[in-house]
């Protein structure tokens, strides 16, 4: 998926291993993942949640830039509290990949070291 401009990619799908089961006992595996803003990886740093539990912040802006999960649209944080591990694993690992330094293969090469400390930050707490 492009925002119009042909080959720089500004959402991409994803099919999670295990999938998210919903109160209604649906599967939900794929889904779309769009890149993350500078105001994505910045307000969740001021949420009290974060301020308690550093952890926390993969789980807001996993909210913020997941725009669907299978037939899901509203993606809110306790849908990312209610993922598998292993599935929250995946994701974070997307999202480094995704919004890395790299923009000739996003979804292809591991973040750099240069990114900013929020996405440190998500992957030193992911390896926790």
């Amino acid at each position: 998926m492009t925002n119009g401009n042909p080959g720089f990619q500004t959402e991409i799908e994803f099919e999670l291993p295990r999938g998210y089961v919903d109160s209604a006992g649906t599967l939900h595996r794929r889904g779309v993942i769009r890149l993350a803003t500078a105001a994505d990886e910045i307000l969740p740093l001021s949420d009290p949640r974060v301020t308690q539990n550093e952890a926390y912040l993969t789980v807001i802006v996993l909210a913020r830039v997941i725009l669907r999960l299978g037939t899901l649209s509203d993606i809110h944080t306790g849908i990312i509290e209610g993922l598998f591990a292993g599935d929250l694993a995946y994701l974070q690992k997307l999202y480094e990949r995704f919004n890395g330094d790299d923009q000739d293969t996003p979804a292809a090469k591991p973040a750099q070291s240069g990114n900013a400390q929020s996405l440190r930050r998500m992957t030193t707490l992911g390896e926790a």
